[in-house]
């Protein structure tokens, strides 16, 4: 399964996370600290929108959506979940109606975050980084065709339709 651009462009080969990137502590506390995801973030490109939007941590889930359109089109749809269960923190992602992947917590840092599948065919690897308060870089990468690559997806702060 491939996951589609929207996912990859609140998501993220991985840079080096912040040197204060831990081993995953995972469960709530590390599911608090992905606070930074929260909020609108968009990319335009021409007539492209990419969107994506993460409600705040609570009851020890983070939901999100995303969507791409081309003028009044959609193109591209994803829904997201961010879950901790126990001691262990997963991303969900189920792109454009296609069967779900799951992604472990393998990394948290501040402002920064990496799951990872190693099993998934592409990507293997998702990494959100905050740069400043408003912008964030999504991050998928991983190999494909026998080749490793990463794909980076820049977005901005987006005031929240309706809000």
């Amino acid at each position: 399964m491939r996951l589609a651009p929207t996912l990859l462009a609140v998501l993220l080969p991985v840079a080096t996370l912040a040197a204060s990137s831990t081993p995953a502590r995972q469960g709530k506390g590390a599911l608090d600290r992905l606070a930074f995801m929260a909020g609108c973030w968009e990319r335009r490109s021409g007539a492209r929108l990419v969107e994506e939007q993460w409600m705040h941590p609570r009851g020890r889930v983070m939901l999100g959506t995303g969507r791409t359109t081309r003028g009044d089109t959609v193109v591209e749809y994803e829904q997201l979940r961010i879950e901790a269960r126990g001691d262990t923190v997963t991303y969900h992602a189920q792109p454009s109606g296609q069967p779900p992947a799951a992604f472990r917590l393998t990394s948290i840092g501040e402002g920064a975050v990496t799951f990872e599948n190693p099993a998934h065919d592409f990507p293997q690897r998702i990494t959100y980084r905050a740069v400043g308060r408003d912008s964030l870089v999504a991050r998928v990468e991983g190999a494909s065709a026998g080749r490793t690559r990463g794909i980076d997806f820049p977005y901005a702060r987006a005031a929240c339709p309706g809000g």
